[in-house]
């Protein structure tokens, strides 16, 4: 009886399994799959995988035939890229400290680089999202597609292992990034401004809230930047430390306008 019970169990979950796999590859047609297949490099060999890892939370809720989201595969995904990232610039500047290594590291896998990888590779066109979000999607789109594209990486590391996510992700974020120096650019503009009044004797830049707005989900601040009492820059943004980081690089260009022979180091 306990064998005949266990069989039963089982030829259900196998039959739901089948029944969600059908609704899904509606979806994700043969030549879209070879479509990701050409994107990924490899024969796909577990196609649950890539499934789960396109599929964004909203898409569950209004289609209740598939309950796993790409969550899961993110997380995984995530640690799989700090670890790639990190192995490429440990032997890429052997000369270089700690510091330089995590800050290019934080540079290279934050989510604006992220979502600008998944645009490149067209990633928004098998994101599995809810039709309410995809009407508005390029208004909002950096955090899925940065999701998105962090769960591919978990979905190629479990199908075809670490050395195919290493090569994706060689290709995909880090060569694109590291042909345009764009790891080296400093965008720290608060510092940056601190660094110049400190090298020209100047006072601490002074920041100030001039204004807020909004409702309190989506505030808008507005912040000025003085020095020695003189207002050089003023920056909006949707919290405070990005409308100083705003302010600091206003002020940074009318410095250079104001003074351009003055320090900047």
């Amino acid at each position: 009886m306990g064998k005949l019970l266990t069989w039963l169990i089982e030829r259900l979950k196998q039959r739901e399994i089948n029944r969600k796999s059908k609704y899904i590859y509606r979806l994700f047609t043969e030549e879209k799959f070879a479509m990701l297949e050409e994107l990924v490099g490899f024969r796909i060999k577990n196609r649950s995988y890539f499934i789960q890892a396109l599929m964004h939370r909203s898409f569950l809720e209004q289609n209740l035939e598939y309950d796993v989201s790409n969550e899961r595969l993110e997380f995984l995904g995530d640690s799989v890229l700090s670890l790639s990232v990190a192995e490429y610039l440990f032997e890429s500047f052997p000369d270089k400290d700690e510091g330089f290594l995590t800050k290019v590291r934080a540079k290279l896998v934050n989510r604006i680089a992220l979502a600008d990888a998944a645009e490149k590779i067209n990633l928004e066109d098998y994101i599995l999202i809810s039709k309410n979000i995809s009407s508005s999607f390029n208004n909002g789109s950096k955090t899925i597609l940065s999701d998105a594209l962090e769960a591919l990486i978990g979905a190629i590391y479990l199908d075809n292992g670490l050395n195919s996510a290493k090569e994706f992700i060689q290709k995909v974020l880090i060569e694109p990034n590291t042909r345009a120096g764009v790891y080296l650019i400093d965008e720290n503009f608060k510092s940056q401004l601190l660094e110049y009044a400190q090298a020209n004797k100047m006072d601490n830049p002074a920041y100030t809230v001039i204004n807020e707005e909004g409702p309190q989900h989506n505030r808008i601040f507005t912040i000025k930047v003085a020095i020695n009492g003189v207002e050089y820059g003023v920056g909006i943004g949707k919290n405070k430390k990005s409308a100083e980081q705003k302010a600091a690089q206003a002020a940074l260009q009318r410095l250079s306008e104001l003074f351009p022979g003055k320090n900047s180091t």
